[in-house]
């Protein structure tokens, strides 16, 4: 309700724009009486192109319906007689309106509350510290600028009146002159003196018209190189104004969209843009039809001079500009996905800006999307191509532009497209198929103006890679988020830097981390010198070390990390897959450190007591988190060793969680640096409950390593308890482990060692199953 108050304190133009909002679609006394109700509700989390959401829009509907009917019973007395009738009328009428179609009401209030929440921060748009923000700055600029072309605009229509009239008055007064020479050529058959006397009047009466005549010329030819004068003038700032608006404010929505898919803000503003758009199409519409009028103003009454190129000049201009105004804001909405598998279901939408404004839906146009290779895209952009061939077959890819009255948008949404096949070309050296870029190009061709104009539209989604499987979509990820990350505006399709400065890609890193986290905590500055130690294979614990380093494409995702089989960005996506899938709450809360290796892990722990443990992501597997701690050495008494567990992968975590593995492993006590593991963890499951007593009893029905470390190295168990904790006289259980079986970073290789994890997960899981079934018996 807090929304709609702040809407009534409107004023001006902007009351005006927010009182257009409402009709008979949806009634402004149903957004007044039902105003905490409506704002209370969740109508984002619709998604409007997806028909599946069509029973929960059903739900909001019949809740809304039900609403005002309930309002209307509530009213009473002589004074909300009415009131009742009235609101029991909208609840019929909203019934019956969208009965068919719920999609659309959510439809039509997501833009109205949109629309008011943008006309209150307009006009709340200064700062706290009470100076304007940039932002509110530059809208400010682009309202000035339309208020000064509608001035001029209005300007010009009044001296066009004014030519008209003068130019009516003089084609009257010609036709007097005429008049008076049939007088005077009909003279002839008079008698002598009568025509003389005649003659006298009307010859002077002629020098008197003919000289008002001339001067009068030169006036009218004055005011046509006038008027001319203004409409170029008005040409200019119609032509500055939509650059600053396609050039500048739609290019940064369409930089805000692609950032969107590394996970930066959702672009949004796009209904402000329309609102601007369509501004401008009137502008320029206007003046067109003042132009057209000054050329059958010339037409009708032919001057000396040079009004017929000067008009003809005019004509060209605007209808350049018109052109480029339309062709401009047909754009995507909702972009195809980026990574596109074969033989799936995918969706997109596109819209014309200013289709309302011109009653293009008149005669809805068709849209045809069809998928090209960046090599056809190159030659359509640079008009070398006007045949689109195809580079594959997309199922379902024709749709008609739908008219929203409720929110002025004409857009087509195709819902249930499929790439049926993909054409791939040769591929250039080391590169794969998932760095092949393609993109779905969406054409339409359309009439404006009783089909004056004709415009031929085209627009390209962002690039895609096209896979078939999805072991595919990892590689492909990278190739996208490179070209989101450093795309350049008006680049070549699709130019991207093969280098860039290392910065750049910590920017573009945390977006992505930050995004697929769904929180505020980011990659911090120690996370970033660890990827970049990871990157560059460097040891130096400084980030103004790497600030001036770059990064080339191949070292991002086309080359292994030494000693590894998998590259950087592998890597990296792997602790985000397992981060998003499993670990989000603890790395939120703070839980997980993560990006620390080893040897950090080791200088870490080893200042802190027994017990003391921290989660750092695996090295040495993709996708893998592993548990450090610090304990005894149960060799040398005295002597204090890091100890890590094998990674845990998505799959363990698939079938146990963290919570419950570090509530299994009783040696750990604190998570670094001091927090007891219980509080972090919060494991208030069954299990946990009898945790202590039945980890410890298993604990002791495996054995431990019996390391022989040398100066101090830190060496690296398998998923065991500590040595402080466990029971000597229950080892044995599992001969000692040799050196042999640890892998290159001294983890156990579970692949030539038995899965002590797995034996433990079902020794713990049937006592305490058979420790619960007594309890409850």
């Amino acid at each position: 309700m807090a929304m709609w108050i702040q809407a009534q304190q409107l004023q001006g133009e902007a009351l005006h724009q927010m009182q257009a909002l409402y009709g008979q679609h949806f009634p402004i006394e149903v957004r007044h009486y039902l105003a905490q109700w409506i704002e209370s509700q969740l109508w984002d989390s619709v998604e409007l192109d997806n028909p599946a959401e069509e029973a929960k829009a059903k739900r909001l509907l019949d809740n809304l319906v039900a609403e005002l009917q309930r309002k209307a019973q509530l009213q009473g007395g002589e004074d909300g007689f009415l009131l009742k009738i009235k609101l029991g009328h909208y609840a019929s009428q909203l019934k019956s309106t969208y009965d068919r179609c719920p999609l659309e009401l959510v439809r039509c209030i997501k833009h109205i509350l949109h629309s008011e929440q943008r006309l209150v921060q307009e006009a709340t748009n200064v700062s706290v510290g009470g100076a304007m923000d940039t932002l509110s700055q530059r809208h400010q600029q682009i309202n000035q600028a339309f208020e000064e072309l509608r001035l001029a605009t209005q300007e010009t229509e009044n001296e066009l009146r004014k030519l008209q009239h003068s130019q009516e008055y003089f084609i009257i007064q010609y036709q007097e002159n005429l008049r008076i020479q049939a007088q005077l050529s009909s003279l002839s058959s008079l008698p002598p003196a009568e025509r003389t006397q005649r003659e006298t009047t009307l010859q002077s009466k002629r020098a008197t018209v003919e000289a008002w005549l001339t001067r009068e010329a030169s006036t009218l030819q004055k005011y046509r190189l006038d008027l001319s004068e203004q409409h170029q003038k008005t040409l200019g700032l119609l032509r500055k104004q939509q650059t600053l608006i396609l050039d500048e404010e739609l290019i940064q929505w369409k930089r805000r969209q692609q950032l969107a898919g590394n996970g930066g803000p959702h672009e949004g503003g796009l209904d402000v843009l329309q609102s601007w758009c369509e501004k401008l199409a009137d502008l320029i519409w206007q003046n067109r039809q003042q132009i057209r009028r000054c050329e059958h103003l010339t037409q009708q009454l032919p001057l000396p001079g040079p009004m017929e190129e000067l008009l003809s000049k005019l004509n060209s201009d605007i209808t350049d500009i018109i052109s480029a105004l339309v062709t401009s804001t047909f754009i995507i909405e909702k972009q195809p996905p980026q990574v596109l598998k074969t033989q799936t279901k995918f969706a997109a939408t596109v819209r014309l800006l200013v289709g309302g404004k011109l009653n293009v839906h008149m005669n809805p146009p068709q849209v045809k999307a069809i998928i090209v290779s960046e090599q056809q895209a190159k030659a359509l952009l640079k008009n070398e191509s006007t045949h689109s061939e195809s580079s594959g077959e997309i199922l379902n890819n024709n749709c008609v532009m739908e008219y929203h009255q409720a929110t002025g948008t004409l857009s087509a949404h195709f819902r249930n497209m499929s790439l049926k096949r993909i054409k791939r070309s040769d591929r250039r050296g080391a590169e794969s198929v998932t760095e092949e870029k393609f993109t779905v190009l969406f054409e339409s061709q359309f009439s404006v103006g009783g089909n004056e104009l004709v415009f031929h539209v085209k627009t390209l989604s962002l690039p895609v890679v096209v896979i078939v499987h999805g072991s595919q979509d990892n590689n492909a990820t990278a190739t996208v988020l490179w070209d989101n990350a450093f795309a350049e505006p008006g680049r070549v399709p699709f130019i991207v830097p093969d280098k860039v400065l290392w910065p750049q890609l910590c920017e573009a890193l945390d977006m992505k981390y930050k995004a697929e986290m769904h929180s505020g905590r980011g990659l911090s500055e120690d996370n970033l010198v660890f990827l970049a130690q990871k990157a560059f294979t460097s040891s130096s614990n400084n980030p103004e070390d790497y600030h001036n380093m770059t990064i080339s494409w191949a070292q991002f995702n086309r080359e292994s990390l030494p000693g590894r089989n998998f590259t950087f960005w592998q890597w990296f996506d792997g602790v985000v897959e397992l981060m998003k899938k499993h670990l989000k709450p603890h790395w939120n809360d703070g839980a997980i450190l993560g990006f620390v290796n080893k040897q950090q892990a080791q200088d870490m722990l080893m200042s802190k007591p027994n017990g003391t443990f921290l989660l750092r992501f695996s090295d040495s597997e993709i996708g893998g988190i592993t548990i450090a701690w610090v304990a005894e050495n149960p060799n040398k008494p005295g002597e204090r060793l890091v100890w890590n567990l094998l990674p845990y992968t998505t799959k363990d975590f698939s079938i146990r969680s963290l919570a419950d593995r570090i509530s299994d492993l009783n040696h750990l006590l604190f998570l670094y640096p001091d927090r007891p593991k219980d509080e972090v963890f919060e494991m208030l499951t069954l299990f946990y409950g009898n945790a202590g007593v039945i980890t410890g009893n298993v604990s002791g029905r495996f054995t431990t390593p019996n390391p022989e470390p040398s100066g101090g190295t830190p060496t690296f168990m398998d998923q065991t308890a500590s040595p402080s904790v466990s029971h000597p006289n229950n080892f044995g259980v599992y001969p000692p482990m040799s050196d042999a079986m640890l892998d290159a970073d001294g983890d156990f290789d579970l692949e030539d060692t038995m899965d002590v994890a797995r034996h433990v997960e079902e020794l713990l899981r049937r006592p305490m199953a058979n420790q619960w079934s007594s309890q409850q018996s």
